[in-house]
């Protein structure tokens, strides 16, 4: 779809709720690890639900973090925390080779569960996760949380009504030095290490949210020692006959910047693309700046207010999955980093 020629070129405003007025949900957390530590703040400033209890495999663990968060209640194990009669949802916070059994835990404890991102290892784990969901009637969203931002509505509002024309090729990276020297936990096959699921994912699922299902899939990687990846560039092919150019790398930074090109025009997204305080530029073919529109969070909400806003809006309304990121949607990035892993050699134990 393309604008008629009079229109003229501005970005258009967010449609996105503020998170303050979702409503009120009780949060279980499962597993309280660093990024554990990112969401519970999020709900604490920038929603009205709360965390009302916490589950580690340590209940030392457990009772620290709910120190920390004024949680009313810690467990020493994942399935207390499931069976707990006064938590609404739970978020999923392990590390990704985890995610599958965690979530299936707290499906089969009646949960509806937030499952942190990448999803699963695999997209034949996202299939077990969502069938058993399915089965019983449950919310499941991935928490990919750049997917509910203000400033990605303004990106898939562009695209929907043509404003930058036919739609020509999208640019992402996201590079972070976390290797060697950074969390374990990226370096070990076993617990699904390598900077695809935990970087690349930021990426992939930005150009699949611009350009839908791709077509083909092509791509390059470096492995480690252990045998994960360490950096890896990835090249699709969309509808229409664009491209998307993808990398990632734990190696060493990068701009960490995306750029959505149209035939009209082109959309800029400054570091860190992903994140709620990037700036989004509209340039035009003569490569001048003629709208932009700082992200920029305020004090009362966080980047992950968002999701769990729209969590909570989506379990109220009685839904099964968001309308912003829906159950196709987390399957067809899983499958394209499948295809990914299958290319450069990265196999996970037990697959």
């Amino acid at each position: 779809m393309t604008l008629p020629i009079d229109v003229p070129l501005q970005l258009p405003e967010p449609r996105t709720p503020d998170p303050h007025d979702a409503p009120a949900i009780r949060w279980g957390i499962l597993a309280p690890g660093g990024i554990a530590h990112t969401f519970a703040d999020a709900v604490a400033v920038g929603t009205a639900s709360s965390v009302v209890a916490v589950g580690s495999r340590s209940r030392e663990r457990a009772q620290d973090f709910a120190d920390e968060f004024e949680v009313p209640r810690a467990y020493g194990s994942y399935e207390e925390l499931v069976a707990d009669p006064e938590v609404d949802a739970v978020y999923v916070a392990s590390p990704h080779s985890e995610h599958r059994d965690h979530a299936l835990l707290a499906i089969r404890a009646g949960k509806p569960v937030l499952v942190e991102k990448a999803f699963t290892r695999s997209a034949a784990e996202a299939r077990e996760v969502l069938d058993a969901a399915a089965e019983q009637d449950l919310l499941v969203v991935e928490a990919m949380w750049s997917r509910f931002l203000p400033h990605y509505d303004v990106v898939r509002h562009v695209v929907e009504t043509g404003l930058i024309g036919e739609l020509v090729a999208v640019f992402a990276d996201h590079g972070q030095r976390l290797y060697p020297g950074g969390p374990a936990r990226l370096s070990q096959p076993e617990l699904a290490g390598g900077a695809l699921l935990d970087l690349g994912v930021y990426p992939v699922s930005f150009a699949d949210m611009v350009l839908g299902a791709p077509s083909s899939v092509s791509a390059h990687g470096t492995l480690t020692d252990l045998g994960v990846d360490a950096t890896t560039t990835i090249t699709v092919a969309g509808a229409g006959g664009a491209h998307g150019v993808l990398s990632c790398t734990m190696a060493g930074v990068t701009p960490c910047s995306a750029v959505v090109a149209g035939t009209e025009a082109r959309l800029e997204l400054s570091s860190t693309f992903y994140a709620g305080g990037s700036t989004i530029r509209l340039v035009d073919r003569n490569n001048e700046v003629i709208d932009e529109r700082a992200g920029g969070l305020t004090d009362d909400v966080r980047g992950f207010s968002y999701e769990a806003a729209e969590f909570a809006r989506c379990l109220v309304a009685g839904e099964t999955e968001s309308p912003l990121l829906p159950h196709a949607t987390t399957l067809r990035v899983m499958e394209t980093m499948d295809a990914v892993r299958r290319q450069i050699g990265v196999v996970y134990p037990g697959e």
